[in-house]
């Protein structure tokens, strides 16, 4: 398990050796750089993992931080909360609320338990998108590995933006495909219902933007699982249900051992090969 939750109030404190040469233990480096990204209801943090590759034999845990954020004053505020710990450099914060700023810090903890400083501070505020969607690996968290373009939950053949981009579980059987984590911790986007097929855009070069993946080709969609890889585009076709094929895109933007994060677009007229993002109308 690569990732907990810990719900806890905490405050940082500074460690240091004894004189005596009896004190608990050596600090790890803090995490040099700390970086983020704004999606819906949650955070996703990646940063270095320079504690872990200077001294593995001391390295334990990162523990992952947040407090408020004061946008106007450009402030973070002083009740640390701790949302959890992970041995990645990277984890993904939930649970948070749409247009309330955060700040995040990361810290390294020593196999004695003696915690580093403090990573540099870095605020975020989660947004409703279409683009930056993380998808946990199955094996990470099942219940938010699934995803499906389109579900006509109230059957009138029209798609409505609550039927649009939905993250379900990865067990689920209507999702048209999860994320899947191999023994090499690579990840897959791998079809699940009847219908649905992927292929790369394009599988020599990486696309710039979720826009450049224009066009669905007529071809073979393979049903089984494809790797992805950051910075590169996908087709998915899928079943309408209706007689239709509908098309979807997907652009990847990350690529952990844990969670990836996507760009997606979808097609909403059936049969109609151009891929749009959706505009919300």
């Amino acid at each position: 398990m690569r990732a907990w939750w810990i719900p806890a109030l905490v405050l940082f404190a500074a460690c240091s050796d004894d004189d005596d040469g009896n004190g608990p233990g050596i600090a790890p480096e803090a995490p040099s750089t700390l970086a983020s990204t704004s999606l819906d209801g949650s955070v996703a943090l990646v940063w270095s993992d320079n504690p872990f590759q200077s001294d593995p034999d001391i390295f334990g845990n990162y523990r992952v931080y947040s407090t408020t954020y004061d946008l106007d004053l450009d402030d973070c505020g002083s009740d640390w909360v701790v949302e959890g710990t992970t041995v990645a450099p990277e984890f993904l914060v939930g649970a948070l609320a749409n247009g309330a700023p955060r700040c995040f810090s990361v810290t390294a903890v020593s196999i004695d338990g003696v915690e580093s400083e403090r990573s540099p501070l870095q605020n975020d505020t989660p947004r409703p998108a279409s683009r930056n969607v993380a998808l946990s690996a199955a094996q990470t968290s099942v219940d938010g590995s699934g995803f499906r373009f389109w579900d006509d939950l109230n059957e009138d053949g029209s798609v409505q933006g609550t039927e649009l981009g939905i993250v379900r579980s990865g067990n689920a059987g209507d999702i048209d495909f999860f994320v899947d984590r191999d023994g090499s911790n690579a990840l897959f986007l791998t079809p699940v219902r009847p219908g649905t097929g992927v292929e790369f855009y394009d599988e020599n070069d990486p696309v710039e933007d979720l826009t450049t993946i224009d066009f669905a080709e007529d071809r073979t969609y393979r049903t089984t699982g494809i790797q992805a890889v950051p910075g590169f585009g996908y087709v998915f076709e899928t079943d309408g249900g209706d007689g239709f094929v509908r098309y979807g895109a997907v652009r990847i933007q990350h690529v952990g051992t844990t969670f990836l994060i996507l760009d997606w677009a979808f097609q909403t007229d059936p049969g109609n090969p151009e891929l749009i993002v959706w505009g919300g109308k």
